[in-house]
């Protein structure tokens, strides 16, 4: 008898572990959240699509209206190494992130058996998962989760929390839908309410009362997308910098004034760079504009600038990119946050946890910080500097800002400049002659315009064309010098003269004048489609050619009654005030 109790009282215990080892694991069990949609037909045929080339695929309400497709159940270190073969694959969407069963609520796929929410082994990482065939049982609701305390002990753990505690609680339901009301810290009838419906929704008991589980289950739905990336608060001592940042996607790379640069962990590629660097208000302004031409900065976005700080968003190439700086006491401090396009709630909650919880610290980056790394003119501070798909030159033909310059060089563009600074639109892009007419969007003061000849120029007289021969890498443009060889083209063509002269590619659109400073046409490029002009040779669209453009499109150019020649000194100081470096930007 003393043998049987002892042998019942073995298989009992055993029995007791193993439902407290298959507890723990179904509350340790995550699962890898792929897609959410509003419409859970949108949900379900979403999850047959994954279903048909990947194993574990499940679909649960998620609350507020939403139902997610997932991977799982895995151990969390297996769904780690499972995200990242699968981003890395393209098996699944890069903006994926760890779910937790306790986020997860009604299932709706597969239809029929319930599936199982104990963890399964992963593979090794070069393997796909294999399928787990779903446990056979009848469906039915989950019984309401077990309180951790009772009502009474709720109320009084909730009467220790802070207003910043309750008010987090009320955004934390206003984001899930069920709070509609003001964020006060105030639990009134409304709040009260909201709490009751959220329990309902989790499977709770809807008291109305929060226990401290419960509390922490709703801040962990809300807190999900920062959870996911690991948000964890890094103080940086060279920089004088602390805040918030997501430890799982980013890490610290290295000092290059004036950025402290985290390189991106993951496929997910999301990058960041801490600002800091002593300066004034004109230091600050700068930095602004050097910001505005890195390739990690996309053109489209909201600018702002104030005396004292400044924003910048850019979107665009996949990326969307959020910076900030403030100029106080002397030291510009600020942050960039780089981030895939198409993960828009987990970017904006990590860039709101970024800005509250940015803080100064003494100190600032030593501006000779990174002064060992290799050096390059397309570079700053290792960032690459945009640069445009093609630049030529133009001229000014009037006091508006009115510009003409080549066809090639406003073709495809998503972005036309002058000098880089101004934007201009397109008035005419007339292929057929290799010109276009420009128009500055802001009003320009040209220092000079353009005086077009109205006489005939004499063959073989000396030429010069004004340019940006290397297409603004020195700055300023120069003068080339040639004679005119013919008034017309090879082909006959008349409104076009033949050139002895020897331009680079950049000089191209730039105004071509004589020793009176008048200008006789615009310089063609030296490729004309699959065509190469031999050297010494160049091509140039007439006055007359010219001013009949302008006058298409309503503008009218000055004329030229110089009839003596001029110093080269004035001859520069002319050409150099009307002559414009014309960008295409992609």
């Amino acid at each position: 008898m003393k043998r049987l109790f002892a042998t019942w009282a073995v298989v009992i215990c055993a029995m007791f572990f193993a439902f407290v080892e298959t507890a723990q694991a179904q509350q340790n069990s995550v699962w890898i959240q792929i897609a959410a949609h509003p419409s859970r037909a949108d949900a379900e045929a979403r999850a047959r699509d994954f279903a048909s080339q990947l194993p574990d695929v499940a679909g649960f309400s998620l609350g507020a209206g939403w139902f997610g497709v997932v991977l799982g159940p895995y151990t969390r270190p297996d769904a780690e190494r499972i995200l990242q073969v699968y981003r890395r694959e393209g098996s699944i969407p890069r903006d994926s992130f760890i779910a937790f069963s306790r986020n997860l609520r009604a299932q709706f796929f597969p239809v029929g058996p319930v599936q199982n929410t104990a963890p399964v082994v992963a593979p090794a990482p070069t393997e796909v998962p294999a399928v787990e065939e779903p446990i056979a049982q009848t469906p039915e609701p989950a019984p309401a989760a077990l309180p951790d305390e009772t009502v009474s002990e709720a109320r009084r753990s909730e009467s220790r929390l802070t207003r910043a505690e309750r008010e987090a609680l009320q955004i934390a339901m206003k984001a899930q839908g069920f709070y509609t009301s003001t964020i006060d810290g105030a639990f009134g009838r409304g709040t009260r309410r909201s709490m009751a419906d959220w329990q309902a929704a989790n499977r709770f008991e809807p008291t109305g009362v929060l226990t401290t589980l419960q509390r922490q289950t709703l801040l962990d739905q809300y807190n999900a997308p920062l959870i996911s990336v690991g948000m964890q608060r890094i103080e940086d001592a060279p920089s004088g910098i602390a805040l918030d940042l997501p430890a799982k996607e980013v890490a610290f790379d290295s000092y290059e004034s004036p950025f402290v640069q985290y390189k991106s962990l993951t496929d997910l590629g999301a990058r960041v760079f801490l600002i800091s660097q002593p300066g004034d208000q004109r230091t600050l302004h700068g930095l602004y504009d050097i910001m505005q031409t890195l390739e990690v900065i996309p053109l489209d976005g909201e600018r702002k600038r104030n005396a004292n700080d400044f924003t910048i968003e850019g979107r665009g190439k996949g990326m969307v990119t959020y910076t900030q700086a403030t100029l106080r006491n002397g030291q510009i401090k600020g942050f960039t946050l780089i981030w895939p396009e198409g993960d828009e709630e987990r970017r904006s909650r990590v860039l709101t946890a970024m800005q509250t919880s940015f803080t100064r610290l003494d100190g600032v980056l030593d501006p000779a910080a990174g002064a060992d790394a290799p050096q390059n003119v397309d570079l700053l501070a290792g960032l690459q500097i945009r640069r445009p798909r093609l630049s030529h030159s133009g001229f000014f033909v009037d006091d508006r800002g009115t510009v003409i310059t080549t066809s090639d060089v406003v073709a495809s563009c998503s972005r036309i400049t002058l000098d880089h600074d101004y934007e201009a639109e397109i008035l005419l892009n007339d292929a057929a002659n290799g010109l276009a007419v420009l128009a500055a969007k802001d009003a320009l003061a040209p220092i000079a315009v353009a005086e077009l000849a109205t006489t005939t120029p004499r063959l073989q007289s000396d030429v010069a064309v004004s340019g940006f021969s290397y297409q603004g890498v020195l700055g300023a443009p120069s003068l080339t010098w040639g004679v005119l060889s013919d008034l017309k083209s090879l082909d006959g063509n008349e409104g076009v003269a033949r050139l002895a002269l020897a331009p680079q590619d950049g000089d191209a659109g730039g105004p071509v004048i004589n020793n009176t400073g008048a200008v006789i046409g615009m310089l063609l490029p030296n490729r004309i489609g699959n065509q190469q002009l031999p050297d010494g040779v160049s091509f140039a669209v007439n006055a007359d050619a010219l001013r009949l453009a302008l006058n298409s499109v309503d503008r009218r150019p000055l004329a030229s009654a110089a009839e003596q020649s001029v110093p080269n000194e004035a001859l520069v100081r002319a050409t150099s005030g009307m002559t414009v470096l014309v960008s295409c930007w992609e």
